[in-house]
């Protein structure tokens, strides 16, 4: 009897367990039923990168704005009092070249620094965007002298500019020459020189036709000299009186510090022809240059790099050779006409440009024809945001144009011009050149210019 009552409760929970066993595995079985499978999260949808065009974007097919309304708006702005008597405008299809809007444009009138797009196609043209501007030392004609020769490039740093990290593009270094001619003399056993200096590179006056005399000692601009550092500005401020021998005492006083010895006179003289080099720096290449020149309005950048049109069209390297260069260059390109040019930089009273003629430069500068001379179109000013132009178009009517116009810009006594870029609303490339030498009110005849600009923008 008990035996059967053992036998009874083995068998219950037996049944027990294999009940269960039973009822997790129905549990199991319908909750993973019911449960529904994992789903893998869905990417996210990338968020898309919004940035703005490229500044010669083909985006030339766009619908051409209304002559009747650029006409009816530009020629209301046009005649803005602060402007003067002295006013002309023109408005450019690039793409095309026809004539949108034309207010006087065969007009001559001085360009003030819009001469710099003449000084910018020309250069790029001629001596091609990649050039560089060398400095170097060669051996003098003497055992034991050397001679710096000046290569013509005025963004050359100066022992305490050197320092700048700040500064675009990187300007080569006379400190760094210095270091090199070291290192090389070493090398050959020489430790103490004899030092002379070569400018003769640029030839003639070292100030332009048409300059007012104060523009050299208000620190307007440098004597134009083939060796200069830091575009002739003297530390104590205002501008080197002979930049090449300035130049030259800086380099004598590094070639000491880097443990050469330089004799006590550091005299003028010219390196012997086909003298053997011992070291060089370089420049930027030119396109970097011309962005500078253009954003900046550099007046020194402006005159070496037109006397390097003179160089390399083999024609003298003084004002009026370069002259004469830049307009042979400009012949080649088939845009000459209209520009009446005695400098590079814009300072010369003398210059005379027609809107017409700045107008068709810049189309010339943003075809695909002329690849070459795209850094003066990435070089020009934005309105609102760089250089010349940073301080503009904040307010009133301008503010449209911010980010979307880019221009030269030119100031002198009485004279306020404006040329440049801008895409209408519907992508269309126009260019324009808005030009007053008989001004007013300065400041007035500057919100007019940009109210202009901005009108193109908006057309």
């Amino acid at each position: 009897m008990v035996r059967r009552e053992r036998w009874v409760v083995v068998a219950t929970l037996a049944l027990l367990q294999i009940f269960v066993v039973l009822a997790g595995s129905y549990v199991i079985t319908h909750d993973a039923a019911r449960t529904p499978a994992p789903i893998a999260s869905p990417e996210p949808a990338p968020t898309p990168l919004v940035t703005a065009g490229p500044v010669l974007a083909a985006a030339g097919d766009g619908a051409v704005p209304a002559k009747g309304t650029l006409t009816s708006r530009l020629g209301g702005a046009m005649g803005d009092p602060a402007l003067g008597r002295s006013v002309a405008g023109v408005v450019l299809d690039a793409r095309t070249g026809a004539t949108l809007f034309d207010g006087r444009s065969s007009r001559p009138v001085t360009p003030a620094s819009t001469t710099k797009i003449v000084t910018a196609v020309s250069v790029l043209s001629s001596a091609g965007p990649d050039a560089k501007l060398s400095t170097t030392v060669v051996k003098g004609a003497k055992p034991g002298s050397i001679v710096l020769v000046g290569g013509g490039d005025p963004t050359l740093a100066g022992p305490k500019a050197d320092r700048d990290d700040d500064v675009y593009p990187r300007p080569a270094s006379l400190s760094q020459l210095a270091y090199r001619t070291a290192k090389a003399l070493k090398a050959s056993g020489i430790t103490s020189v004899d030092l002379s200096y070569d400018a003769s590179l640029f030839g003639g006056p070292t100030t332009g036709p048409g300059w007012k005399p104060n523009y050299v000692p208000e620190g307007t601009v440098a004597p134009v000299t083939a060796l200069t550092m830091d575009e002739g500005r003297a530390p104590t401020g205002g501008r080197f009186a002979d930049p090449p021998r300035a130049t030259a005492d800086a380099f004598a006083g590094l070639l000491r510090r880097n443990g050469v010895k330089v004799g006590k006179s550091v005299d003028e003289g010219r390196a012997p022809a086909g003298a053997a080099e011992v070291a060089r720096v370089e420049s930027p290449p030119v396109y970097a240059l011309v962005e500078r020149m253009l954003t900046l309005s550099d007046n020194d950048l402006a005159e070496a790099l037109s006397r390097q049109v003179a160089i390399k069209e083999g024609l003298p390297h003084t004002f009026l050779g370069e002259v004469d260069a830049v307009h042979r260059v400009l012949g080649r390109l088939g845009v000459d006409q209209g520009i009446e040019v005695n400098d590079g930089s814009g300072l010369s009273t003398r210059n005379r440009i027609t809107p017409a003629a700045l107008a068709r430069l810049l189309a010339a500068a943003a075809s695909p024809a002329h690849p070459a001379l795209h850094s003066l179109i990435s070089g020009l000013p934005v309105a609102g945001f760089t250089g010349t132009l940073h301080g503009r178009y904040g307010k009133g009517g301008t503010q449209a144009g911010a980010g979307l116009v880019r221009a030269k810009t030119g100031t002198l006594t009485g004279v306020n011009t404006l040329a440049g870029i801008a895409y209408t609303t519907d992508g269309r490339l126009l260019t324009f050149a808005f030009m007053a030498d008989e001004v007013a009110d300065a400041q007035g005849a500057v919100t007019a210019l940009d109210t202009m600009a901005t009108i193109v923008s908006q057309s």
